[in-house]
């Protein structure tokens, strides 16, 4: 039976019901469908790795309602992220932080680190809202295989393996987020998205953000 719901208050109040149980619920993002748990709750996040066929050693991004949550999932935030919250939040921008020790330890792949950025999407951001704490959004496919771009596609890789799948429309799928991170004093590039890296660099121009080097690295896997 399909888990397909379309998008309504009670659906997303479903929603949040099944991640206060440990459910797992897909939700469109600006990107693609991502996959959303309570990232605070082991078996939640366990069960998210295997429906995923996911290997342990990679990580799992957060969304969060605002830069306001942070401090609940990361220990601290470099100066030059505030900087690029100001411009690409919400957005497709991943912001590579250390991770608060209250977060399951297997959404940092062991590295300790956390990838965490605001969404845009409004139904990803309603249940933000109606949650009140960060949630899991890494993409809704197996491990290996290209993102879902739409409910049915979510539902065509995970049947009824997941609890719900909220059907807002299509998403753009194509790149993913930017994912950018911090080696030193150095801002690197781990992906680049849909934000080009460039653009960043552009922002953060010697004028803008003098103390801070930028540099681009080979690209992670992190979906």
């Amino acid at each position: 039976m399909s888990r397909i719901r379309a998008v309504s208050e009670a659906t997303l109040r479903r929603a949040v019901d099944i991640l206060d149980s440990g459910g797992v619920v897909a939700v469109p993002t600006e990107t693609y469908y991502g996959l959303a748990a309570d990232p605070f709750n082991q078996d939640a996040v366990e069960s998210l790795y295997h429906i995923k066929q996911r290997s342990r050693d990679l990580p799992i991004l957060l969304l969060i309602d605002g830069p306001e949550q942070l401090p609940l999932v990361v220990s601290s935030v470099p100066a030059v992220y505030k900087r690029l919250m100001t411009r690409f939040w919400p957005g497709p921008l991943t912001l590579v932080c250390p991770a608060q020790p209250a977060i399951c330890p297997q959404l940092t792949g062991g590295t300790g680190t956390v990838g965490v950025r605001h969404s845009p999407h409004p139904v990803a951001n309603r249940v933000l809202q109606l949650y009140g704490r960060p949630i899991t959004a890494t993409s809704a496919n197996l491990s290996g295989m290209v993102p879902a771009v739409t409910a049915e596609e979510v539902d065509r890789f995970f049947a009824d393996r997941i609890d719900l799948i909220i059907d807002g429309g299509g998403t753009p799928g194509g790149k993913g987020s930017t994912l950018v991170g911090m080696h030193g004093l150095q801002l690197c590039c781990l992906r680049e998205g849909q934000i080009a890296f460039s653009q960043i660099q552009q922002f953060l121009s010697p004028s803008t953000f003098a103390s801070v080097d930028v540099m681009k690295r080979p690209t992670t896997d992190t979906h």
